[in-house]
């Protein structure tokens, strides 16, 4: 019956009506959709990113867009740089990529003309490209090399002159030692005579046969022999006094050799000045000037030791933490086709600018990078000993400990996009 204090009938319905079950059945199902749709979007976007799907990336493709172009720090794919499909494939976003070069071991060494060659130029080189040579062997000759020469041959004429006077201050000093003994014998001899004349004299005057001059006479005499003896043991005492080396004339005579042996040696040491050497082994890689220049301010040549070669990578200072000695690394050549292997060897200390730029002219030019040297393994090192100085890419995998992975050395690869991270 109806209630009379409602304005419209209340119809009773049991709880259990498939008809009023139904609405509300139907409105958690849309509700628990609607939760849904937040993780299976986030799930579509990391797989998206991680597998990349052929429809992505031509989507990528149509619009010009790029991953991760709209970030400072990328984590999907570094800008713009084309590397092998092979590494794309199995690229993994815990790797670090960077651009790299690759050098021998400890880098290119620098053939600079010698310290105060001055105004010399070169007269003759010695080498060719390619050449292998030893620490220490001649390279290059420079025109000074004759002026060099006549001084060492001034020197040593120097030199023979103060030996020969040094041998002749020796001499004269043993005729002087000589002579002061002879004239100290002579000098007693006389001294003794006149004391016997004395003697002879003074008997006499006694006896009243010679006269008070006479006696004084001999008396004079007998004192100036004496007098003349002293002298003579004096002038011997400055010769036995010392040794024949100690005597003044002597000294001043061997320290003016001494001299002269020194400016000898002088001259022989600058003649290395009009000789350019090879600091380091290993092979001659460029060659700078030609006979008649100056000696450029870059160096006459360039060499390195490509027994063994490595690998100078630059990773940003935000992407170093993860790289650690010993950490595989795949080096690829996008100009050869070929990829090398390695592992880290060091980690720079410092954070400096970015030196190795993309081809990329909106590449970011003043990143902060830390350079990380990787020691190439034997048999890559062989193939890369041709190319120093080649830009490559450097994957570090640095979550694996064994070797890296990727193509072989000398393989012809595609071309596709990279990924990781780190890249400049």
């Amino acid at each position: 019956m109806p209630d009379r204090d409602l304005p419209l009938e209340v119809v009773a319905r049991d709880a259990g009506d498939p008809a009023r079950a139904a609405p509300r059945g139907w409105f958690r199902k849309r509700f628990l959709l609607i939760l849904l749709v937040p993780p299976l979007l986030f799930t579509g976007a990391v797989l998206g990113m991680y597998f990349q799907p052929p429809g992505l990336r031509v989507f990528y493709a149509v619009t010009g867009l790029q991953p991760g172009a709209g970030t400072d720090t990328p984590i999907a794919l570094p800008p713009d740089l084309e590397i092998p499909a092979e590494m794309v494939e199995t690229m993994r976003v815990t790797d670090v990529v960077g651009l790299a070069r690759l050098i021998p071991e400890g880098d290119v060494s620098v053939v600079a003309a010698p310290y105060g060659s001055g105004d010399a130029r070169v007269a003759e080189i010695l080498v060719k490209v390619g050449d292998r040579v030893d620490k220490g062997a001649p390279v290059a000759r420079l025109d000074n090399l004759d002026v060099l020469e006549s001084a060492v041959l001034l020197a040593e004429a120097s030199v023979a002159v103060t030996a020969a006077v040094l041998a002749q201050t020796r001499s004269e000093v043993a005729s002087g030692r000589d002579e002061a003994g002879a004239l100290l014998d002579q000098a007693r001899s006389a001294a003794a005579e006149a004391t016997a004349n004395r003697a002879r004299t003074a008997e006499l005057f006694a006896r009243g046969v010679a006269s008070r001059a006479t006696m004084d006479a001999a008396a004079a005499a007998e004192l100036q022999a004496v007098a003349a003896a002293r002298k003579a043991e004096a002038t011997l005492a400055r010769y036995t006094a010392v040794g024949l080396d100690e005597q003044p004339g002597v000294i001043v005579a061997a320290r003016n050799l001494d001299a002269a042996e020194a400016d000898l040696t002088r001259a022989r040491r600058d003649l290395a000045k009009a000789v350019v050497v090879a600091p380091i082994t290993g092979t001659i890689l460029d060659i700078h000037a030609t006979p008649g220049e100056r000696p450029p301010a870059g160096g006459i040549m360039e060499m390195g030791f490509t027994d063994r070669m490595t690998a100078e990578a630059e990773i940003w200072q935000d992407r170093i933490a993860r790289v650690a000695p010993g950490q595989p690394v795949e080096l690829v050549a996008t100009a050869l086709g070929q990829t090398f292997q390695g592992r880290v060897q060091s980690i720079g200390l410092t954070v400096g600018r970015q030196g190795l730029i993309a081809d990329d002219t909106a590449a970011n030019t003043d990143a902060r990078v830390v350079r990380v040297i990787v020691a190439l393994d034997p048999d890559t090192s062989a193939a890369a000993a041709r190319y120093t100085n080649l830009e490559v890419i450097a994957r570090i995998d640095t979550k694996g400990t064994g070797a890296g992975t990727g193509a072989e050395t000398g393989t012809e690869t595609g071309v596709g996009r990279a990924g990781g991270e780190g890249l400049p």
